[in-house]
């Protein structure tokens, strides 16, 4: 039945995504995309409102009482100037659908037309998430906020996949994708002549140190058996060879699959910049940001989504993907619920160029769009049903 149903509306929702495609907007500033969400669920006389700021939630109740499962998109773009020769590349001069968002979006729509078709058969009620900002790790955050999640047993997400073949779903359980934390360490020193280093106190030896003894946390404080990454991407300080300067600043990224270890990030860097900084006659100031938290899929929904996938495609399509060091905001819902994140398969080498995802060539093959649009509206109703 999904499957007819998504057929009926497989053109539907190509055009959908090169709509988006060609009018992408900023995280957080999706004004256009919202408006034509909403217009597409009212014109199929889908119950739905905007949320958080630029996003819209819309609901499909069935005639039986159940369960509420949610099915969340993102829909912002990337400041990416696409370089594409294509009918529907982007007219907002500096601003490209990069990563797929186009695609999630279309195809939420379409599996909202599928499952409005079918609603009578539903037992319980069907969320859609139409989420913004994404790419800022905000929209999440603010979509619970908002009351998203109200009275949701389950929530489903996908995202389309580059590294993946089209018409392979990925959704095994356990970790998906990774945290992403961010940190700011400021070194206070005391600046003088490089020629009489005694006079002063170096935040550059002193940062040096802390950008090395923060590795140790990495080799010494977590177990080998997990991936955990620290990365020092930024390290300004001084003025001119001859002057020590008063003081340095220090920029990096946390990378890890286990909330556990995630947690105990911010305590551990402050530690050891702190001290090692103190063991130069520095001071150091850490500023810690969780841009988002591990994307840990519940099995028993990872189980859901791979039947499905199954049922619609056969079981040549359930694929194993390793987990990514990319993060997602959509980790933050499944923080309270169970929930599972697939991986969709965009890539035909004989069909479209490979570019990876965030590049300025970066597109996809749009018969991925149905396999979306059907995973998602399969999910939902193996889910409820």
């Amino acid at each position: 039945m999904v499957k007819e149903l998504t057929k009926k509306y497989k053109q539907y929702v190509i055009d959908l995504r090169r709509e988006f495609h060609m009018y992408p907007e900023k995280s957080m500033n999706e004004v256009r995309t919202q408006k034509r969400i909403i217009e597409e669920l009212e014109k199929a006389g889908i119950e739905c409102r905007p949320i958080a700021g630029t996003g819209v939630i819309a609901t499909i109740k069935g005639n039986k009482e159940g369960k509420t499962v949610a099915l969340r998109a993102d829909i912002d773009a990337l400041d990416v100037n696409e370089s594409n020769d294509v009918p529907y590349k982007s007219k907002n001069e500096g601003l490209m659908h990069a990563c797929g968002h186009d695609g999630h979006a279309a195809s939420l729509l379409g599996a909202a037309m599928i499952l409005n078709e079918v609603k009578d058969e539903i037992k319980g009620s069907i969320k859609l998430l139409f989420q913004p900002g994404e790419e800022v790790a905000q929209g999440a955050k603010k979509m619970i906020e908002e009351g998203a999640l109200e009275n949701v047993d389950a929530i489903f997400g996908i995202h389309i996949w580059n590294d993946l073949e089209c018409g392979k779903v990925s959704a095994e359980a356990g970790p998906r994708m990774a945290s992403a934390g961010v940190f700011k360490i400021k070194v206070q020193g005391k600046g003088g002549h490089g020629s009489l280093p005694h006079q002063t106190i170096d935040p550059i030896v002193a940062s040096s140190a802390i950008v090395l003894d923060l590795q140790s946390i990495i080799s010494r404080e977590i177990s080998p058996l997990d991936s955990a990454v620290i990365t020092v991407g930024k390290f300004q300080s001084g003025t001119r060879f001859n002057v020590i300067a008063n003081d340095a600043l220090i920029e990096g990224t946390t990378r890890c699959f286990s909330n556990e270890i995630n947690d105990a990030f911010e305590e551990r860097i402050r530690r050891v910049c702190e001290n090692t900084a103190s063991a130069y006659r520095a001071t150091a100031e850490l500023e810690y940001d969780q841009l988002v938290i591990p994307t840990i899929n519940d099995e028993a929904c990872s189980k859901i989504a791979e039947d499905a996938a199954e049922k619609l495609f056969g079981k040549e399509a359930v694929a194993k993907f390793p987990m990514t060091t990319g993060g997602e905001d959509f980790s933050f819902y499944m923080k309270d619920i169970p929930g599972a994140f697939a991986f969709v398969g965009s890539r035909n080498d004989e069909k479209v160029t490979y570019y990876p995802h965030h590049h300025p060539k970066f597109d996809i093959d749009e018969d991925c769009l149905e396999v979306s649009s059907s995973l998602y509206a399969q999910f939902a109703l193996d889910y409820l049903n």
